[in-house]
């Protein structure tokens, strides 16, 4: 008998199995059964030929009366074709069956006259005769047996699976019904005490019942013992990591009374929140232990993530380490650094005039610095002089050393491939501690399962003073009018002495990456059917500004293509109230803090993801005067990109956000699995509908990893671990 692991070829050929693999990538039985259907569809009781009605899902019992051949010319190809065409009755009604196409030809032989079948398909009309086009069927051998057998094929419920135009799921139906007749019985790795506890079916019965199920509840029985695996594996593979992680010698980083973290405490020209002093006390005392610190450290836009880490490196410097801040853009990274270096003030500056004389210095390190500048950051960075450097991917490069680094700080974390983190985590001889942040707030069940083997803190309350964010959808479509007042709103704001932001997706006339990064930021709102005209860009849409709407106004611009220095030169003329407006792409979107702006303007709204349109919207109200977001887009009303944008138009809640992100994109895609451009290892389980199954599991994985580390007493739930973690597809896991 075949095992999962036997090659599809030997039971099926290789011109049934080649298309399957290339189409997708199932090689082996095992590969083929995890080929799930997306639903089970119901033939529907035999029906009345005479009662028959347009668009009913119907089986039918007939004779065949009459089966021809004709020809007819095909009108998408303009060539002559054959369809088969063949009459059947019950005696009270009659029906027609139609196949399309010369590749039919041998249905003729099935559908002989006086041959009484089963028949169903969905009811069409054409010249007022009833007819199922491309039906399936079923030839009953005899009188006697047919009314057993069709109360049989009736009730059979039809697996529907992911298909191609090449694969069709009657095909891979046909593949799997084979598969399952050659297949031995299936060992079940799960210990057998989990299952009764959790009244999980055996796995050989879940792999059948998936694909040829007796009735419905079966069928969710076996989909419910599946998302089980596939829960409790991922949850396995992060209990391992936490037990190993706590296992692992760091270098303690304890408090040091009277260094520059207590200096720092001591000029902070605002009070901490709540918030901030209990995440600051947990960081505190978790770099202070023998083990690395993993954290994930998510907050609202503008809850002051910053400070927080800040603090954190800061203690670290006392207790003689180095901290690394990775952040994803040269704009983001050089705005940390200053933001760092104005909140020290001469706690930056060691060794340097007007420096304090507690202090340590600061680091700045992008791939386009000059060399003059880059030299002195590398020599700070590896002399152990820059107690905190800043920088983008430069900071991976293998010319970069650290004198000990002790923390590693990862700035908006999803901008990043798992490879880039997992380098700058291994610039450490001891293992390192890490603070991941994230301004796109995580729902539990995401963290959970994407970032299991970290220690999550939420930072949910605002500081005092910010001011409320309200954001409106402005539908030129429908009210062009209302496009008009936006441009008015803009121009009140900087009249009583406010800013205001212009985002666009993209750059310039062509056809930037801009674009392709924001259709993999909006998931599968990227297979809408797009707009005929290009998105707007930055560098058409300024100068029309400046001649219309906006005319007067001191506006500047700003995009990736710019020079480092043309960025500084336009974020500090924006900082400093030598700017009204600024026309920006999406550089924006995280980091720049410039509390006097009020208003932004996001043009092509719907071109945007939801935790990008909410981050955008985090870079206004940043003051103490209130915001006003505007969603500009020619979305319309009912359809799927204008309900999105009107649902961010309604909630600041960046959790009610994230949830709606989860649902709205492929779980593949919040996963990770996009970054090694493979499919997600979850095919079963939801994120969000499954929080109570993950929950389980989670708590099950760590029972069973706390007495057994290796699970060397289920050697079948070890072994298909292993095949999970050598997978590539689920190096996320191993390095985020």
């Amino acid at each position: 008998m075949a095992d999962l692991n036997t090659p599809l070829s030997a039971i099926l050929g290789s011109r049934t199995t080649k298309p399957l693999e290339k189409a997708f990538e199932i090689r082996t039985i095992g590969d083929l059964l995890r080929h799930y259907p997306r639903r089970m569809d119901e033939r529907g009781e035999l029906t009345d030929l005479a009662s028959l009605r347009v668009d009913e899902d119907v089986t039918v019992m007939a004779e065949v009366r009459s089966c021809v051949e004709r020809d007819y010319r095909n009108q998408s190809t303009g060539r002559r074709d054959v369809r088969i065409e063949a009459t059947v009755s019950d005696g009270r009604g009659s029906l027609q069956l139609v196949f399309f196409g010369g590749r039919n030809r041998w249905r003729t032989r099935d559908l002989v006259p006086g041959t009484l079948g089963l028949f169903s398909g969905k009811v069409g009309e054409f010249r007022s005769r009833r007819q199922l086009i491309h039906p399936d069927y079923m030839i009953l051998q005899s009188t006697d047996m047919a009314m057993q057998e069709a109360d049989v094929f009736a009730r059979r419920l039809i697996a529907v699976y992911p298909a191609t135009k090449d694969v069709r799921s009657w095909t891979i139906a046909n593949s799997v019904g084979i598969a399952l007749d050659s297949l031995g019985h299936i060992t079940d790795p799960l210990p057998d005490e989990l299952r009764a506890r959790h009244g999980l079916m055996g796995l050989d019965a879940a792999i059948r019942a998936m694909h040829q199920p007796d009735d419905r509840d079966q069928w969710f029985a076996a989909r419910r013992r599946l998302k089980w695996d596939e829960a409790l594996l991922v949850q396995l593979v992060l209990a391992q990591r936490r037990a190993r992680a706590a296992a692992n010698p760091a270098t303690p980083r304890p408090p040091r009374a009277g260094g520059v973290l207590d200096a720092f405490d001591a000029r902070l020209p605002f009070t901490l929140t709540a918030g901030q002093r209990e995440v600051g006390a947990v960081l505190s005392e978790e770099i202070a232990a023998a083990h690395p610190m993993h954290r994930l450290l998510q907050g609202e836009v503008g809850s002051g993530k910053t400070v927080v880490a800040l603090r954190a490196m800061l203690q670290v410097v006392d207790a003689g380490g180095q901290a690394a801040l990775l952040a994803p853009t040269e704009v983001l990274a050089a705005q940390h650094a200053r933001t760092i270096e104005e909140l020290l003030g001469p706690l930056a500056r060691a060794g340097q005039l007007g420096g304090a004389d507690v202090g340590t210095r600061v680091a700045l390190l992008t791939g386009s610095l000059g060399a003059a500048a880059r030299k002195s950051a590398l020599l700070d960075a590896a002399g152990g002089a820059a107690g905190i450097v800043v920088g983008t991917h430069a900071l991976i490069q293998e010319q970069v050393q650290f004198a000990e680094l002790g923390l590693v700080v990862v700035d908006e974390q999803h901008r990043f491939g798992v490879e880039q983190r997992d380098a700058l985590r291994g610039k450490a001889e001891r293992p390192p501690h890490v603070l991941v942040m994230t301004a796109t707030p995580i729902p539990r069940t995401v963290a959970m399962t994407v970032f299991g083997d970290l220690d999550t803190s939420t930072l949910a309350e605002l500081p005092a003073g910010r001011a409320p964010i309200s954001t409106a959808v402005v539908p030129v479509a429908e009210r062009p009018t209302w496009l008009e007042r936006a441009w008015a709103r803009v121009r009140e704001e900087v009249a009583a002495g406010h800013q205001a932001f212009v985002v666009c997706p993209r750059i310039g006339a062509d056809l930037s990456e801009t674009e392709a990064e924001l259709d993999a930021e909006l998931g599968p709102f990227a297979d809408e059917p797009r707009q005929r005209r290009p998105p707007l860009a930055v560098l058409d849409i300024a100068p029309m500004l400046v001649e219309g709407p906006l005319a007067g106004l001191r506006l500047g611009v700003l995009h990736g293509r710019l020079l480092p220095d043309e960025k500084d030169r336009v974020m500090g003329d924006f900082a400093a109230g030598r700017l009204d407006v600024l026309v920006a792409t999406t550089v924006v979107e995280v980091g720049v803090d410039v509390p006097n702006a009020t208003v932004m303007a996001v043009l092509d709204a719907e071109r945007f993801g939801v935790s990008q349109l909410h981050q955008l919207r985090g870079r206004i109200g940043r003051g103490s005067a209130p915001g006003v977001c505007l969603l500009v887009t020619e979305a319309g009303e009912g359809s799927p990109s204008r309900a999105r944008l009107d649902a961010i138009a309604a909630t600041t809640d960046g959790f009610a956000l994230a949830r709606l992100d989860v649902e709205q994109r492929r779980e593949g895609d919040v996963l990770g699995a996009a970054q090694s451009g493979r499919r997600s290892q979850l095919r079963l389980l939801s994120l969000l509908r499954d929080e109570d199954l993950i929950v389980a599991a989670r708590a099950e994985a760590s029972e069973l990893v706390a007495r057994d580390p290796e699970l060397s007493a289920f050697p079948a739930l070890a072994a298909e671990l292993a095949v999970l973690q050598a997978d590539e597809r689920t190096s996320y896991l191993d390095k985020a």
